[in-house]
């Protein structure tokens, strides 16, 4: 992983923005550089793989906790809430890791030419060592990368080949179901979508359900099982992660971040905003600087 190790470190070092984040032009795959650890980070991420190169981090999902490092990687295969934190990171030794959201569309193309395999891991959060195969494709984006015009030929089957390997390596019985058309996740992952784009006003249940081409009985069951959520708390979720991200980032007060992300009521804002990430607003803001500026 050292080669791999250095190709992240000069991509990060140069593209890293304020928040650690060093995005490519290949869609869904980016760099994420830290030089201390951090704070708790909530978020409910799309499906991915998160190959970790230095340092470290800790995922937890409901009561289940992940920690991970340098050689590790972590698996998500669906829309569930998580808190995660980088445990060891310093301005000799920064994290550094490779994100890469997982493309269903290719994972089912991928699953038509290979052999089937019986699915028996069904749980939405995973860590595995990273495969060398797998490993092997990111260097290889990652020297794309350097090389712009070569990417509209080449990055689609690059990506196309990381695709492969997570399936034929240790994360494949967790992400084959990520492929199966007309599944329950598929029909699920159709209503979340909506979600994440309209989450800032109200979204009638009736319709997610008749995008997800459920009952809305039977739509409820089948969305709290594959996010561990309600659809209401769901995008109850979204709405606090976009609001704290739009004070820190943006500089919004708390009651322009609350109305921006669709709440009506700014105390029903600061109250569950409290519930969700420990501390009011305003304190939240005042911490997270604090941390930022010894950083």
């Amino acid at each position: 992983m050292t080669t791999l190790l250095n190709a992240v470190r000069r991509y990060a070092e140069t593209h890293a923005d304020d928040a650690g984040i060093a995005l490519t032009s290949i869609a869904g795959f980016a760099a994420v550089r830290a030089t201390a650890p951090s704070g708790m980070i909530h978020a409910i991420p799309r499906p991915l793989v998160c190959l970790v190169v230095q340092g470290s981090k800790h995922v937890t999902m409901g009561t289940q906790a992940f920690p991970f490092s340098a050689g590790d990687s972590l698996i998500i295969t669906a829309d569930v809430p998580t808190v995660s934190q980088i445990t060891r990171a310093s301005v000799a030794a920064p994290y550094l890791s490779l994100v890469l959201e997982l493309d269903p569309a290719i994972i089912a193309e991928l699953l038509a030419e290979m052999e089937a395999v019986p699915v028996a891991d069904h749980a939405p959060v995973r860590v595995e060592p990273t495969d060398l195969e797998t490993a092997d494709a990111a260097l290889r984006l990652m020297r794309l990368l350097e090389r712009p015009a070569s990417l509209p030929v080449l990055h689609a089957q690059l990506v196309r080949e990381m695709h492969y390997w997570l399936l034929a390596g240790r994360h494949g019985s967790a992400i084959r179901r990520l492929g199966w058309q007309d599944s329950h996740a598929q029909r699920v992952s159709r209503a979340v979508a909506v979600l994440r784009a309209e989450f800032a006003r109200p979204v009638p249940v009736e319709r997610l359900a008749a995008i997800a081409g459920m009952s809305p009985s039977s739509f409820h069951q089948h969305f709290r099982a594959v996010t561990s959520l309600s659809p209401l708390r769901f995008q109850k979720q979204l709405r606090l992660i976009e609001a704290r991200r739009m004070m820190m980032a943006d500089g919004l007060s708390s009651s322009s971040a609350a109305f921006a992300v669709g709440y009506e009521s700014v105390p029903q804002f600061t109250r569950e905003y409290g519930r969700m990430f420990g501390l009011p607003p305003v304190r939240d803001m005042r911490a997270l600087r604090n941390t930022a500026q010894a950083a």
